[in-house]
């Protein structure tokens, strides 16, 4: 028996289930992070290297979650 068809008769090739434990938790953990970086408003300071810019800390935090986003995005591409 090949490992991709089951004793229930199900098809060979079906779909995985959309909502797994792991995407629940990723869109959780996603949806915290969200909430986390739009109830800090205040302006702060940051330094990109050597200017210093003054902006709300929502869009550092937000610039830096896409940006580690899109690392782990290609990293993971890559891997396959």
């Amino acid at each position: 028996m090949s490992p991709k068809t089951t004793e229930s008769g199900g098809r060979t090739g079906q779909r995985e289930r959309v909502l797994t434990p792991a995407r629940i938790t990723v869109l959780l953990l996603a949806v915290l992070a969200l909430i986390f970086i739009f109830e800090n408003t205040r302006d702060t300071k940051i330094r990109l290297l050597i200017p210093e810019v003054t902006m709300p800390l929502w869009m550092a935090l937000l610039g830096t979650a896409v940006i580690g986003a899109l690392c782990g995005w290609v990293f993971m591409r890559r891997r396959r």
